[in-house]
C-alpha cells in the first residue's frame, strides 16, 4: 500500500513491525531457532515496539533514533563461533515513538519490567542506577535500549543500554565511575583506557552465567597500534591479533593513519567484584565508514569469519534474509564489525546488520559492474 498525493496511507502498506519482524524470522532461520521459538520472539520484538509497529513505512521514522543511520529502531547482529550456528540478536529502541527523551526512557523502563516479569529476572541492578542515567530532564542521543539474545527455548538473556551523558556530556565519566561503584566495581573505572567518551553502559539482566556490566569507550581517530594496546584483560588477547583484526575490518593498509570518520568502540566487561580488571574485551570497526559498499564489507567480514574458523556462509545468508538487494548497491547493510573474548571462551566476531527499513545508503562508488563473489 502507498500514499496518495494527501498523505493518506493506503491499505497494504507495510508497517515497521511486519518488516522487521520478517527479517527476524528469517534471521531465525539461519541460526537455527526453531520456527516457534521465532514466532516467539517476532512478537516480542512488535509488542516492544508498541504502536510504533504498526506505523507504515511510508510515513518517517517516529523519531531520529540514533540506533541505526536511517533511524529504523531496530538492529540485528550475529555473534560468530567456531563449529556453530551464529547467536541472533536483536537490539531496539521501546520508546522510540515517546514525545521526550524522559518518556522514551520510561517507556523503555516499563517494557524491561515487563519482560523481567514474563521471563522471572530482576530488575535491581538497573533499579540502582535509575536516578544516574534516566533523569527527568536527560541529554544526550539515547535513553535506554534493549538486546535480546534469542536463544532456543524462547527465553532470551537480556541487556540493557543506558546513556552515561544523561546528565551532560561533561558528566559521562563521573556517572561511569559511580555506576560501577553502585555495582560493586570499585576499582574498574581506573582500569578503562583513555578515550574520547563514554557513549553506552550496557548492563546485564536475567538469566546469564556471568552477568557483566560494560562500558563502551569512544576512540576518536582510532589507529591499529592504538587499539592493539586498548584490552585491560589479564591475561587477555595480543595485540598482533587485535590489530589484524582492525585493519582487515576497516580495509586500511600497512600505512593508514586511522579511523578518520567514525570513530573505533572499545568495550570492557566487569564480571568479579573482587578485582579491578575486565573479564572480557571487544573491538567495534564501523565497517561501514571505510568500505565503499556491503559486497567490500562482506568480503572483508568473510575473510575475518575463516580466518577464526567460523562459518562465513551463513552472514552471506543472513544478508539474504535481511533484504534483496545486492549488497554492491549500498553500504551500511553491515554496520559493525566485532572482535570479541572472554575470559574461558574462544574469540567470538560479530557482524551488526542493519534492517534498512527506511533508507539505503548509497554506495561510494557512482558504479559498481559486478558482484563481489564470497567464497
Amino acid at each position: 500500500m502507498t500514499a496518495d498525493t494527501t498523505g493518506t496511507v493506503l491499505r497494504g502498506t507495510p508497517t515497521l513491525g511486519a518488516l522487521t519482524s520478517g527479517q527476524l524470522r528469517r534471521l531465525g532461520a539461519v541460526a537455527g531457532l526453531s520456527e516457534s521459538d521465532v514466532e516467539t520472539y517476532a512478537q516480542v520484538l512488535t509488542g516492544s515496539l508498541g504502536p510504533v509497529a504498526e506505523r507504515p513505512l511510508n510515513l518517517p521514522p517516529p523519531t531520529r533514533t540514533f540506533l541505526s543511520d536511517d533511524h529504523t529502531p531496530v538492529e540485528f547482529s550475529l555473534s560468530f563461533r567456531p563449529d556453530a550456528a551464529p547467536a541472533l540478536r536483536l537490539l531496539l529502541e521501546p520508546g522510540c515513538g515517546a514525545d521526550s527523551l524522559a518518556r522514551n526512557g520510561s517507556v523503555g523502563v516499563e517494557t524491561i519490567r515487563a519482560m523481567a516479569r514474563r521471563w522471572n529476572f530482576t530488575t535491581g541492578p538497573l533499579d540502582d542506577l535509575q536516578d544516574l542515567f534516566l533523569p527527568p530532564a536527560p541529554h544526550g542521543p539515547l535513553a535506554l535500549w534493549c538486546a535480546l539474545e534469542l536463544r532456543p527455548g524462547g527465553v532470551p538473556k537480556v541487556k540493557v543500554y543506558l546513556n552515561p551523558a544523561a546528565n551532560g556530556a561533561e558528566r559521562s565519566a563521573a556517572t561511569v565511575r559511580e555506576a560501577l561503584h553502585r555495582l560493586g566495581h570499585h576499582r574498574a573505572f581506573a582500569t578503562l583506557p583513555q578515550g574520547s567518551g563514554y557513549p553506552f553502559l550496557a548492563l546485564d539482566l536475567g538469566d546469564w552465567e556471568e552477568p557483566r556490566v560494560k562500558v563502551y569507550v569512544r576512540h576518536d581517530n582510532l589507529t591499529a597500534g592504538q587499539a592493539g594496546r586498548l584490552s585491560r584483560m589479564d591475561p587477555g588477547p595480543g595485540p598482533a591479533g587485535i590489530e589484524g583484526f582492525f585493519r582487515t575490518a576497516a580495509g586500511l593498509g600497512p600505512d593508514a593513519t586511522g579511523l578518520g570518520r567514525r570513530p573505533g568502540l572499545s568495550c570492557h566487561s566487569f564480571t568479579d567484584t573482587a578485582t579491578a580488571r575486565p573479564s572480557g574485551f571487544t573491538l567495534h570497526i564501523p565497517v561501514r565508514d571505510y568500505a565503499r559498499h556491503d559486497g567490500e564489507a562482506l568480503e572483508r567480514a568473510a575473510r575475518l569469519l575463516r580466518h577464526h574458523g567460523m562459518d562465513a556462509s551463513a552472514l552471506v545468508r543472513a544478508l539474504a534474509a535481511v533484504t534483496d538487494r545486492r549488497p554492491e548497491d549500498g553500504v551500511g547493510l553491515i554496520a559493525y564489525l566485532a572482535l570479541a573474548h572472554q575470559q574461558g571462551r574462544p574469540p567470538r566476531v560479530t557482524a551488526y546488520l542493519s534492517s534498512e527499513a527506511y533508507a539505503v545508503r548509497p554506495p561510494v562508488a557512482e558504479a559498481v559492474r559486478r558482484p563481489v563473489a564470497v567464497r
